[in-house]
């Protein structure tokens, strides 16, 4: 069974899902995740998680994006971005130094309310799905932070905009609020995921490309190791004659490890047996002096 993490480039008209069942195809193996969903038009990276990496998952959806986006001014759509129907167009006066000023204002924390068609669940039912039945329901401001926009071209109504952000932000409600912002409405025309944690855009892979390497037994220069995401954690290696303990998701004393860097003692620490085997990520206990088990991936 393979095990690590694909930095996939999602191509238009493909879902999230899509990608998955795709690369279940090309690896012949079922146990494969990603990382968090990009809207079928979208495009951009998808880390995908495959044997025991599905683990991260769910690590890898809390982390930070990026994204390009085209802001289109002056439509507003039931979908908050072109894929929708048109509820309302409206002439756009504002000038530039305006559209400024309010995307600007965005900066920062945000409240922000997630869109009927997103995938988002209430009380079990995606939201999408009660959407496209034709109801809508009331949903609460979730609190996300925008670390930056950088404003890339403006050539009103069009606005290229690159977004740094928290987990569960969504750019077309972005869009949408600065297009209200700015009383002319405004959608998402286009979006381009740049980066998510440390997959940049720059080493992402087609689906071809990774079908080619996998029919040419090369699959093994895309796959990433799964402590590749864990890295900003300092490393410690366990005795062999504690390996009994350490496989069995024990905590650990201190005294279990070859050596325990100052360092190791400020929060998470990578643990590796003897081997060089990455086993998992463990959390230091100062009133214990050992190490408790946050995920195990052997």
């Amino acid at each position: 069974m393979m095990n690590g993490i694909l930095n996939i480039y999602k191509e238009e008209d493909y879902t999230s899902f899509d990608v998955v069942a795709k690369l279940r195809g090309i690896l012949k193996q079922k146990k494969i995740g990603h990382t968090g969903t990009l809207d079928p038009k979208a495009q951009g990276v998808l880390p995908v998680c495959v044997g025991r990496a599905t683990k991260v998952c769910s690590l890898l959806t809390d982390k930070d994006k990026e994204y390009e986006a085209v802001l289109l001014l002056g439509i507003t759509t039931d979908t908050q971005d072109m894929t929708g129907e048109i509820l309302r167009e409206l002439p756009v006066s504002v000038s530039e130094e305006e559209a400024r000023g309010a995307i600007e204002s965005f900066v920062g924390p945000y409240s922000q309310i997630p869109p009927m068609y997103s995938a988002l669940k209430v009380n079990g039912k995606k939201l999408c799905d009660l959407a496209r039945a034709g109801t809508e329901i009331e949903r609460k401001p979730r609190e996300v932070f925008i670390y930056g926009i950088e404003i890339l071209e403006m050539d009103l109504p069009r606005i290229k905009l690159r977004v740094k952000c928290s987990k569960g932000t969504y750019i077309r409600t972005l869009c949408q609020d600065i297009g209200e912002k700015l009383s002319c409405g405004g959608c998402m025309e286009s979006l381009l995921r740049t980066k998510v944690a440390d997959f940049p855009l720059s080493k992402a892979h087609k689906l071809a490309e990774i079908e080619l390497a996998a029919r040419e037994g090369r699959i093994g220069e895309y796959l990433m190791p799964i402590d590749s995401v864990f890295m900003q954690y300092p490393r410690v290696t366990v005795k062999k004659q504690f390996e009994k303990q350490l496989y069995n998701g024990n905590r650990l004393s201190v005294g279990f490890c070859s050596r325990f860097p100052k360092e190791c003692e400020k929060g998470k620490v990578r643990v590796y047996d003897e081997a060089e085997r990455f086993v998992g990520i463990y959390e230091y206990l100062e009133t214990e002096a050992a190490l408790k088990p946050i995920k195990i991936f052997m």
